[in-house]
């Protein structure tokens, strides 16, 4: 393994070399939060493929493939459509917003009274959707190295933390595209076909496993459409996600970059489900289907492609870890802190608006890596965190884009109403179960149409600035409490 580890080593040396060339780029609040809003269509597609696409799509993915058949590539594949469907219907209304986070959004579209709540809901989900990539730490260093848990935990998530805490946007960049680099190479180009081979090639296949294993819809119909509401959907509307829109340069490159990565997305979804039914040929007792992806790299790939291939799922954890610690830390500071303290709206100091982004980003890290300690199960957290998201969040921000009829008293009502029915229902009926999403939306929409209906119109002034923003005529968010470079 001395082969395997040293490149290991030398893509960790690699990822913090990043962080402290992405520090020299980091001068202002729109270079720390958003890469500067200069991202062209090669980098954005990297950057956007290698957040999407994670620990859950690269292990998860491999599982449900080796659980089922072609039909695990479900999952992945509804996150992809969900990313064709933010660049083609939304990306460049949402990049051309000039915000930083979505209940700044939200403000500017129903009048300044949605961020705090807004901001919560949507902090939870950025806190547990990375705690759950930093667990998946766990797994892949307890390959490598055998090491413990919590060793591996806090090495996996210290390293993340300290070069996203460094350069910010600028350092994840610059690391998202080493790792989209490494992901291609170590899952597409080598294990899929390694993986294929060693298993007898498709005929092979066809002949050891049940027809079912062949069959596109053999995860099942229900499976499918609660992946479409929650990944698709919550695509749509994630901070993470949101963040890397802010970062494209244009409108063409939001729409376009993103129409790349989604459609990337659909040919890794099908590369994990193949890998994972040949992992099924070979290995056809496993413990646990998400030991499929460990065993066919530690058994099957030659000495150095083995390091490549961990490398690549080492890098799938990070890329998403990283993005959805900053998105924690963006909201925890500019969407609640900020307001909750009353900070009032000045021109400050770059300098010092870089620090206070840079502090909250070490301080959710740390939040991050102690709470993935305490915490076991990788799905259940990952479920609580896209029902908290899609129940809470989906009505309002979909609706303000599309319903000028919605209010702010609607789009409250649709967070609060919304967010509590998702966690009564999961208490009532089990975090894994499907009911909770499915009503906590339904509950959601209803309050929302019912109580913008109820309440006054909103104001035409606000609408009109929300046009001008739209149509990409104003300037950045001038409006309290956050603050903002000039």
């Amino acid at each position: 393994m001395a082969v395997d580890y040293t490149v290991i080593v030398v893509y960790l040396a690699g990822m913090l070399a990043m962080g402290w060339w992405g520090m020299r780029r980091a001068r202002s609040k729109s270079d720390f939060l958003v890469a500067g809003r200069r991202l062209g269509p090669a980098m954005y597609s990297g950057t956007m493929a290698a957040i999407v696409l994670g620990g859950a799509s690269t292990i998860g993915g491999v599982g449900l493939g080796y659980q089922y058949g072609l039909s695990g590539a479900w999952m992945v594949f509804t996150i992809g459509l969900g990313l064709l469907a933010l660049s083609v219907l939304f990306s460049a209304r949402i990049a051309r917003l000039k915000v930083y986070t979505v209940s700044e959004m939200l403000d500017l579209r129903y009048g300044g009274r949605a961020g705090v709540i807004s901001g919560v809901v949507m902090w939870a989900y950025t806190l547990m959707l990375a705690v759950t990539s930093t667990i998946a730490y766990a797994t892949i260093f307890d390959v490598l190295f055998d090491l413990n848990r919590t060793v591996a935990i806090v090495l996996g998530g210290s390293i993340v933390v300290a070069y996203s805490t460094l350069g910010g946007m600028w350092s994840i960049t610059l690391t998202d595209m080493v790792q989209f680099v490494v992901k291609t190479i170590g899952v597409l180009l080598l294990l899929l076909p390694i993986a294929v081979v060693r298993a007898g090639g498709f005929s092979e296949m066809r002949a050891e496993l049940p027809t079912e294993y062949f069959d596109p819809l053999g995860i099942g119909g229900e499976t499918i459409f609660t992946y479409v509401l929650i990944y698709t959907f919550g695509m749509l509307i994630g901070q993470d996600i949101w963040q890397r829109v802010f970062t494209a340069r244009s409108d063409r490159t939001a729409r376009w970059g993103g129409t790349v990565a989604g459609t990337y997305c659909l040919a890794y979804a099908l590369a994990g489900a193949v890998i994972g039914t040949a992992a099924k040929v070979l290995y056809p007792k496993l413990g646990s289907p998400d030991d499929a992806f460990a065993t066919i790299v530690r058994d099957e790939l030659p000495v150095g492609v083995r390091g490549l291939v961990l490398a690549a799922a080492l890098a799938a954890v990070m890329s998403t870890s990283s993005g959805a610690l900053i998105a924690c830390a963006t909201v925890a500071n500019n969407d609640i802190w900020s307001r909750l303290r009353g900070a009032v709206r000045r021109d400050g100091d770059a300098h010092d608006e870089v620090a206070g982004n840079r502090l909250f980003i070490l301080i959710m890290g740390v939040a991050v890596i102690g709470t993935a300690i305490a915490l076991n199960n990788v799905v259940e957290a990952l479920t609580v965190a896209y029902n908290l998201l899609v129940g809470g969040l989906l009505v309002p921000i979909l609706g303000g884009l599309l319903w000028k009829r919605g209010t702010a008293q609607g789009a409250l009502a649709s967070v609060a109403v919304g967010g509590l029915a998702v966690i009564g229902l999961m208490a009532g009926y089990g975090i894994l179960a499907n009911e909770p999403v499915y009503y906590g939306l339904l509950a959601s929409l209803a309050a929302y149409v019912a109580v913008s209906l109820a309440t006054r119109p909103t104001d035409e002034t606000v609408l009109a600035a929300w046009r001008e923003r739209l149509a990409g005529r104003s300037p950045e968010l001038v409006s309290e409490p956050v603050p903002a470079h000039q």
